[in-house]
């Protein structure tokens, strides 16, 4: 048997169920796509499920895949054992209502025996304990003798996921030899150890789960086959582990060079080596996918399995960011599959970098705490860390408990592991909560879901406004129906629409559908599973029926301001990375006929000059009127072009491309202008940040420019009136009207402090003892804090030893307290900050401070007699 290299294995499967008649389909991105139940794909047959459910029409009915997936439910055992992977590949061949098991049986034997080169003698297929058809199949049609076919239960060999379709598998497992095994007696299939592994999986979808343990047989069934590309290559290539394989000894090798560390010589940094090894693939696919770190959500599992990454760096030695270097090594194992690889490769770079800099900051931050709270337990006499603290530097700070536990133990410390794994499962639960997991395809279902799968709607509104065609289906909100009456709302199905869906940011159209008798308006425009197109809204007269022939009119005014918008995006993100560099992204638009928002990949805010810099980037494309052909071509066509996809994009072989002039070049379904002169102007409004490493920006086109500049102009001209002056002359009115200000303000404080001063012939008379020490406590008229702390400083100065208590009222509703005491007094026991928050309750304030002074404000001036008269008393307590 050749020992094949994985990427060679991956081309081998998907060129043998070519030939099969399979359809390939690339790899879609590790973001569901209208699947509520998932954060991450987790399995080759997941982004296919509505062709599953028949809600949607396969492009046909043989299919196969190599598809990204990610599993994140056992990341602490990632690394301690060498089978845990969070980011792994999986090879699927998939019918849907053709080939059943016959087919796939005999596929998936003639590919590992004749194809690979297995040895068939190592080889045991397993089969559903009630399957006796698959059975026979392996038994008389492949030739396996009965004593090598396992019938396994059906935990092990039926596979279903809820409510939906499901079934019995078939399974077949490489016999890898003695060295491999337990060495237990009657070790076989079905054992812990790593002798017999699984490499392959057969699922015959034939059954209907209704959710409540009832079956029916599906009409159509299906095939559901799944095998590890990476367990592929570990039987072929007969190695130890996935670690082992040729593009992950590759990566691990690196690991090893960095850090200057050998592997399998210390346990201890084997776990380390096998972590970085898999999270920075992960990480690095997540990234190429558009996902970006953050603390909920896909982003979390990100930035959790980068710092993760980053942490065990710094077990190995490593001190300085490292991670950049290892997702070169990741892009070339990997880029001859996955392209966009290579062509996100800087972007990958800065955020994987921009993340790691901020982990090495955070770590520190948190090493630091956990110093305080050894602190805490030794004064304590304590030697456990609650679970909860042990948690907070988890989830906070990236610190696993393997590494708290750790540094504690050096100081003869530990952990309630028990209450961390408690805090562990409270946020666990929450996150499961937040995910809605309804039925099979984790959406909730709605009537669109009960239309012909056939249906669909062809959008010919490129070049057309206005259509007729003929209504296909129509719906109210919770049913299919004949027809819509005046007065009802519902969605109405046509064949060929100009109505744009909403979709790539770009909102939808409005208008009407008519017939001679019947009015219907378009309030909303959706885009469905299988190509469908509805029309949302509300029968205004008359009715409209299944079969009529209508006139669909598209609100012009609408569609022309939305393209204007929608072509300054594609000029907005050509400008930013002419500016800023190739890193930039599109994370996200939303474009009305209002206004344009665009988010994208930056790691700081913006300066002045920059966005001043893009801004007239884009206005100098809008006045060389450039013109905007759109090109339907090939995908591959389309990327060699150099038009830019979007990330985690699942694109069809033909795509639209919109270039402007020279300059701009996408991958867009949206519509735009004919030449970029008709968005006449262009303005950013504001700029900022939405997450991390993402900056957002609005901007406005065409009248939505003249009219912005007109509210200023309105906005100028009020505040000119405002201050007595013309618009051309209003800044220097401010700054004369700031000066005066200013001026003014200092001859108050210099009228205010003279009237305090006037106060101390007043208030020195007032002076009388509690227990031996001086006491001054008065009230000052409108005398505000800074003007007491003036007068109380005069007044120390003038009893000499002593305590001091001001109180001054501005209003009714405004007070403030201030008390003061000398460093004799302090001796005997005086204490201002105790003093000042005892008397001031009485004014319905509060406030403290140190003992030689202290402040506080209240709202009520009456009760200022009575703070004053409470002085004596709490002092009698303090002074001994």
């Amino acid at each position: 048997m050749k020992a094949y290299g994985l990427n060679e294995l991956r081309e081998m499967y998907l060129k043998f169920f070519e030939s099969k008649g399979h359809l390939r389909l690339n790899s879609f991105s590790l973001v569901p796509h209208n699947d509520k139940s998932l954060l991450l794909i987790n399995a080759g047959m997941t982004p296919l499920k509505p062709y599953f459910t028949g809600q949607e029409i396969p492009p046909r009915n043989r299919v196969t895949t190599c598809q990204k997936c990610m599993r994140t439910g056992d990341i602490e055992n990632v690394g301690k054992t060498a089978r845990h992977l969070t980011f792994f590949e999986m090879l699927g061949n998939f019918s849907f209502g053709d080939y059943f098991k016959h087919e796939a049986i005999a596929w998936s034997w003639e590919f590992l025996t004749e194809v690979v080169g297995l040895e068939a003698d190592r080889l045991y297929p397993s089969i559903y304990l009630e399957d006796d058809e698959a059975f026979d199949i392996w038994n008389k049609e492949i030739g396996i003798s009965k004593e090598k076919i396992f019938r396994l239960g059906k935990e092990d060999n039926f596979w279903e996921h809820g409510a939906g379709p499901c079934g019995p598998c078939s399974e077949i497992y490489y016999d890898r030899g003695e060295k491999y095994g337990c060495g237990k007696e009657g070790c076989t299939v079905g054992c812990d150890c790593d002798r017999y592994m699984e490499v392959w999986n057969n699922v015959f979808t034939q059954f209907e789960n209704d959710g409540k343990g009832n079956y029916t047989e599906l009409v159509q069934k299906n095939i559901d086959t799944g095998m590890g590309l990476e367990r592929l290559a570990v039987v072929v290539q007969d190695v130890e582990s996935v670690y082992d394989i040729d593009t992950f000894k590759a990566l691990r090798n690196k690991v090893c060079e960095i850090a200057g560390v050998t592997y399998l010589v210390d346990p201890k940094t084997d776990i380390s080596i096998r972590v970085i090894t898999d999270h920075i693939r992960s990480v690095t696919f997540m990234t190429s996918d558009g996902i970006i770190p953050s603390n909920e959500g896909r982003g979390y599992v990100l930035r959790r399995l980068l710092r993760r990454a980053a942490r065990h760096g710094r077990l190995l030695g490593v001190e300085d960011k490292f991670l950049a270097k290892l997702v070169n090594t990741v892009i070339e194992t990997s880029k001859s599959a996955y392209p966009e690889l290579e062509e996100k490769k800087d972007y990958i770079i800065k955020l994987i970098t921009t993340e790691e800099d901020n982990f090495y900051k955070t770590i520190d931050q948190g090493l630091a705490i956990l110093m305080q709270m050894q602190e805490e337990l030794a004064k304590s006499g304590k030697k456990t860390l609650s679970g909860e603290d042990a948690f907070k530097l988890y989830d906070t700070y990236g610190f696993p408990l393997d590494l708290t536990m750790e540094i504690l133990e050096e100081k003869g410390m530990n952990v309630d592991e028990d209450g961390f794994k408690k805090a562990m499962n409270i946020q666990r639960e929450t996150a499961r909560k937040a995910r809605s997991t309804s039925n099979y395809m984790g959406a909730d279902v709605t009537i669109y879901q009960s239309l012909d799968a056939s249906l669909t709607s062809k959008f010919i509104g490129y070049d057309n406004l206005e259509y007729t065609s003929t209504i296909t289906a129509l719906t109210t909100e919770d049913e299919i129906v004949t027809e819509l009456t005046a007065g009802q709302m519902g969605t109405i199905f046509v064949e060929e629409t100009p109505f744009y869906a909403t979709s790539g940011g770009q909102v939808a159209d409005a208008g009407v559908i008519k017939t001679d008798s019947a009015e219907f308006v378009v309030e909303d425009t959706i885009k469905l599973q299988g190509g469908k197109i509805g029309h949302v809204g509300v029968v205004v007269y008359g009715s409209l029926k299944s079969g009529e022939k209508v006139t669909l009119s598209v609100d012009e005014a609408k569609r022309l301001a939305t393209g204007k918008n929608h072509s300054a995006t594609h000029l907005l993100q050509k400008a930013l990375r002419t500016v800023l560099g190739n890193h930039v992204e599109q994370a996200g638009s939303f474009v009305t006929e209002e206004r344009l928002r665009f988010d994208f990949t930056h790691f700081q805010a913006l300066t002045a000059e920059e966005l001043e810099v893009v801004e007239d980037l884009v206005n100098q494309q809008i006045s060389a009127g450039l013109e905007v052909a759109t090109q339907v071509m090939n995908i591959e066509e389309a990327k060699k072009s150099g038009a830019m996809a979007l990330f985690g994009e699942k694109y069809a072989d033909d795509v639209r491309v919109v270039s402007m002039g020279d300059f701009s070049k996408e991958l867009c379904g949206g519509t735009h202008v004919k030449n970029t002169a008709s968005i006449t102007a262009f303005k950013i409004i504001s700029e900022t940040g939405v997450a991390a490493g993402v900056r957002r920006i609005e901007a406005l086109t065409a009248n939505g420019v003249f009219n912005y500049y007109k509210e200023l102009e309105n906005e100028l001209h009020a505040a000119s009136k405002a201050a007595k002056t013309e618009p051309a002359l209003l800044s220097k009115r401010i700054e004369a009207l700031l000066e005066e200000i200013k001026s003014l303000n200092s001859e108050n404080e210099k009228l205010k402090n003279k009237l305090a001063s006037g106060a101390l012939k007043d208030v020195t008379n007032q002076i009388s003892e509690v227990n031996g020490v001086k006491v001054l406590a008065t009230k000052v008229p409108d005398v505000d804090m800074n003007g007491l702390r003036t007068l109380g400083d005069q007044l120390k100065d003038k009893i000499g030893e002593g305590v001091i208590v001001l109180a001054s009222s501005q209003g009714s509703d405004k007070v403030s307290l201030l008390a003061m005491a000398t460093d004799e007094a302090m001796k005997k026991g005086a204490h201002a900050g105790n003093l000042i928050k005892e008397i001031a309750a009485l004014v319905g304030g509060g406030g403290g401070g140190r003992p030689n002074m202290a402040q506080a404000g209240g709202k009520n001036a009456a009760g200022i007699d009575a703070a004053i008269e409470k002085v004596s008393e709490v002092l009698s307590s303090q002074i001994k």
